[in-house]
């Protein structure tokens, strides 16, 4: 059973973490674009990670608006990063992928923030590394809490 102390230690970790990963986040963005977002990001990684997603189901796994998504698609698509096209499954949908110079930005700004991640950790082991992912997968790998949306690549075993 773990105490209250460890429980409050942790949330305020996390909290650091979650405020550090928004600002990363938002700085990656204007490193693709000085107009994006910082949620833009993370809505082109989904695109990527999931070689093609309907603006309604981007909604729904960032946990954000279809209004705000819907927005933050058309600044991507008039800077060429992303290009819609019909759904083959439903016509009235359309299905949202990278455009060339898209995967190609997304992947400079993907070096870069490895690069940032070998120079925070260069101090650390391989086995340090190792166990904070195990650590922060097992973590990941909890159930939703009752009432939370949760995509099957949330999911236990992803």
């Amino acid at each position: 059973m773990v105490s209250p102390g460890a429980a409050e230690r942790l949330e305020r970790e996390l909290a650091v973490l979650l405020r550090r990963a928004r600002g990363i986040s938002g700085q990656l963005a204007r490193d693709l674009h000085p107009e994006l977002e910082p949620g833009a990001y993370g809505l082109l990684l989904r695109v990527l990670t999931t070689d093609g997603a309907r603006a309604t189901d981007l909604a729904s796994y960032l946990g954000i608006g279809k209004p705000t998504v819907s927005r933050q698609l058309a600044t991507l698509e008039r800077l060429g990063l992303i290009e819609r096209s019909r759904d083959t499954e439903d016509a009235r949908a359309q299905v949202v992928t990278l455009t060339a110079s898209g995967r190609e930005q997304v992947g400079r700004v993907q070096a870069l923030r490895r690069a940032h991640f070998l120079e925070r950790l260069s101090s650390w082991s391989d086995d340090d590394v190792q166990l904070l992912a195990d650590l922060l997968g097992r973590f990941n790998d909890l159930p939703a809490p009752a009432g939370a949306e949760e995509t099957p690549e949330d999911a236990p075993g992803r």
